[in-house]
């Protein structure tokens, strides 16, 4: 039975996930991760199988926040289709991989991974390098093969890929507004092929907290998705409104203190 001090921090977490995927199109998952994983631990959850359920229930919350998001983005024209129907079959296959290979690792390497992930995201929006002016998007090999990239980082950490795609949409001279968009619907293809990959991995574990389906821990899920769809959009009009520097670098912010608290919550002790 979950406290109500666990269903609050469930529903806030997923309040915070959906805004920031709406507003900057990434999933969520840098914001929902390492929280679920100091909550699952505070409920005594297995501590092999912590950062694993972390993950997948991270990916199967993506999959809802990202219709979410997408549909608001779409309302504002934002969504390049013809990029997302060319990265989309390299998506698929990359996240179904990084699935499997995130249920091999052990908690303390996936830990360290995705700390070092969101450090590297956390550089990537504080830097703002400017692309050259004549790049342009690559063709259907270029964009399938970066999709297949996005999708393995992507799930192997359990993010909707905005991390990766925006940055690689406006190093090739996408507007933001639109890269925003188009990543928020990349989030869709990615949360398919994670959340079936952790399903996958975890059917018939050993050892997981009764309503887990596979590293899918459904109570959280279900609290979660409440506050994160309802958030998705209210993101996604202020990124159509705001200037998006000043909070790329407060979201690169919430990143670095998010890291320290996980490494701090795993090896801390």
């Amino acid at each position: 039975m979950m406290s109500l001090a666990i269903v609050a921090a469930y529903l806030l977490t997923g309040g915070v996930a959906g805004f920031f995927a709406g507003l900057l199109g990434v999933g969520g998952g840098v914001v929902v991760v390492p929280v679920l994983a100091m909550l699952f631990a505070a409920q005594g959850f297995p501590e092999r199988e912590v950062l694993h359920l972390a993950l997948g229930t991270s990916m199967a919350t993506i999959l809802f926040t990202a219709l979410s998001s997408l549909r608001a983005h779409h309302a504002h024209r934002a969504v390049l289709w013809p990029v997302l129907r060319r990265l989309t079959p390299g998506i698929l296959l990359g996240t179904l991989l990084g699935a499997q290979l995130a249920g091999s690792l052990s908690s303390q390497a996936l830990s360290i991974f995705f700390v070092a992930f969101m450090l590297f995201v956390a550089a990537q929006m504080i830097a703002e390098r400017r692309p050259q002016p004549g790049r342009r998007l690559p063709g259907w090999p270029g964009l399938s093969l970066a999709g297949g990239v996005i999708g393995a980082c992507s799930s192997l950490v359990a993010i909707g890929g905005g991390a990766l795609t925006v940055p690689f949409l406006i190093w090739c001279n996408v507007r933001p507004q639109q890269a925003i968009g188009t990543s928020a619907a990349v989030g869709l293809p990615i949360a398919v092929g994670g959340s079936v990959g952790y399903v996958w991995n975890g059917w018939g574990h050993a050892g997981l907290p009764a309503g887990s389906l596979g590293f899918v821990y459904l109570p959280a899920l279900g609290i979660i998705l409440i506050a994160s769809v309802l958030a998705a959009p209210f993101g996604a009009r202020l990124a159509h409104r705001l200037p998006v520097r000043v909070l790329r670098r407060i979201f690169a912010g919430l990143l670095l203190l998010l890291s320290v608290k996980m490494l701090w919550s795993l090896y801390g002790t």
